[in-house]
């Protein structure tokens, strides 16, 4: 028997990322878990409402049903619940027909440690801690928060990733935090030839190309943006590193610290990853947005 094909990219989503789970969490938080259990048996054959990553599952669904014979796209559904009150959660797959097959019920544990044995090359969820353990583990994660924009119309799905602790390492950002603009500007001009380390979001963004590489240039459903605060003459930098990767980027947005919000919403993003909260905040009035808890930025104040 030939075994089948290993998917190019595998995205894990927690329930709550997946589907809208406000209603039974407040009742988790204000009555405790043997509440929260009971409410969700009682209330298993009612279905949930599309979360935050409902959009980003179907389209990337849809791709399989684009490419035909063995999946290339495998949504994985992480999750806190026991399979006992997670089972509403499958019979609200089972409603909008999407095609998820394996999870992992961790009982109240975090799940972000499964995120590496079912070989993910991204983790979504709505618990930050989450996503900060899966980060340290040296998995791509990001917190989705909540959008004030509606799902896109197109059925070209489109994502949107800042470049410093996020694609790249937090390196070059880390000198501009501790040493200012001019000292960063400079160090950028000095090493233009040398590659950037790789950040949390590289592995993720390779799985995202080689999925591209399925289709034909001019019909291909996926489309990437870099969208950076970066700007002439560091953007060298940046074209010569995603060259060595041997990376596709479709579009490259070098703002010189505009705000990104307005050209998220010019490229009609799906989904946009950056690490510094104050641009997530922005961005999410336009785009689903996931703040990736990394670098210099998200670093704990030490205690004395």
């Amino acid at each position: 028997m030939t075994k089948p094909e290993a998917p190019k990219l595998v995205i894990a989503l927690s329930s709550t990322a997946l589907f809208d789970m406000s209603e039974s969490h407040s009742i988790y938080e204000s009555q405790g878990v043997e509440a929260y259990a009971e409410y969700q048996r009682a209330h298993e054959d009612d279905i949930l409402e599309p979360g935050e990553a409902f959009p980003l599952a179907t389209k990337l669904l849809r791709i399989n049903e684009k490419l035909g014979g063995d999946p290339k796209v495998e949504i994985i559904l992480l999750s806190r619940n026991s399979a006992d009150t997670g089972l509403r959660v499958f019979n609200s797959i089972a409603h909008y027909g999407l095609k998820i097959s394996r999870a992992a019920f961790s009982g109240g544990n975090s799940p972000y440690r499964y995120v590496s044995a079912f070989a993910c090359h991204l983790f979504l969820s709505t618990h930050a801690d989450d996503v900060r353990s899966a980060l340290d583990s040296g998995m791509a994660a990001a917190t989705l928060l909540p959008s004030q924009s509606g799902p896109k119309d197109s059925d070209e799905l489109r994502f949107a990733f800042d470049g410093d602790a996020v694609l790249f390492s937090d390196a070059s950002e880390r000198i501009f935090k501790e040493r200012g603009l001019d000292a960063f500007t400079e160090n950028e001009k000095a090493s233009a030839q040398v590659p950037l380390d790789p950040g949390p979001f590289k592995e993720f963004l390779q799985a995202l190309h080689a999925l591209q590489s399925e289709f034909p240039v001019d019909q291909c459903p996926i489309r990437t943006a870099l969208v950076t605060a970066r700007a002439a003459p560091a953007h060298e930098r940046v074209v010569r590193t995603l060259r060595e990767w041997g990376i596709r980027i479709d579009e490259s947005l070098f703002l010189g610290g505009l705000s990104k919000g307005d050209f998220l919403n010019s490229f009609g993003a799906d989904v946009f990853f950056d690490d510094q909260q104050m641009h997530c905040t922005s961005a999410s009035e336009y785009v689903a947005t996931g703040h990736v808890p990394h670098g210099v930025a998200n670093e704990l104040p030490k205690r004395d």
